[in-house]
């Protein structure tokens, strides 16, 4: 048969406590919204940004690069935290831990030589591209000067 066990813990202290908790938050409201300042000026609603009039509005549409390279961030800031872990308790872990953390960095290294093979670490225009256009321009000079 089972038998239930009736606490015999008084409750009183923890619903006194919980009592004088919300009496406290209440009251500190109510002493500041008594004595606070109501003012209704036409910048009170605004957000401060320095003393800079705000413009336009705050949803701008940004490129997905942006998110792929928060969420690398995210990804490899992770990973060192994993690292970390196995660092400090390297010596409890022995053997099989090391195998253990060479295999997860060679994965590492192979996601980031594929990410970078895709193009996703690119964060601009390319080298070659801004050098092409370069001499594009020179050689365009060089025909009207030639003129």
């Amino acid at each position: 048969m089972c038998e239930f066990i009736i606490s015999t813990v008084p409750v009183w202290p923890l619903v006194i406590y919980a009592g004088c908790v919300l009496g406290l938050v209440a009251f500190t409201l109510g002493l500041s919204y008594l004595l606070g300042q109501h003012h209704t000026d036409r910048a009170t609603g605004e957000a401060y940004e320095s003393g800079i009039i705000s413009t336009g509005s705050a949803r701008i549409r940004f490129s997905s690069h942006f998110y792929l390279v928060a969420m690398l961030f995210v990804i490899f800031d992770l990973e060192a935290v994993f690292i970390l872990a196995w660092a400090i308790a390297f010596n409890e872990l022995g053997w099989a831990g090391y195998l253990a953390i060479v295999v997860f960095i060679a994965i590492l290294v192979a996601v980031l030589i594929y990410e970078w093979s895709i193009g996703a670490l690119d964060f601009g225009p390319s080298g070659k591209k801004l050098l092409k256009a370069y001499h594009k321009i020179i050689k365009q000079k060089a025909e009207v000067n030639q003129q």
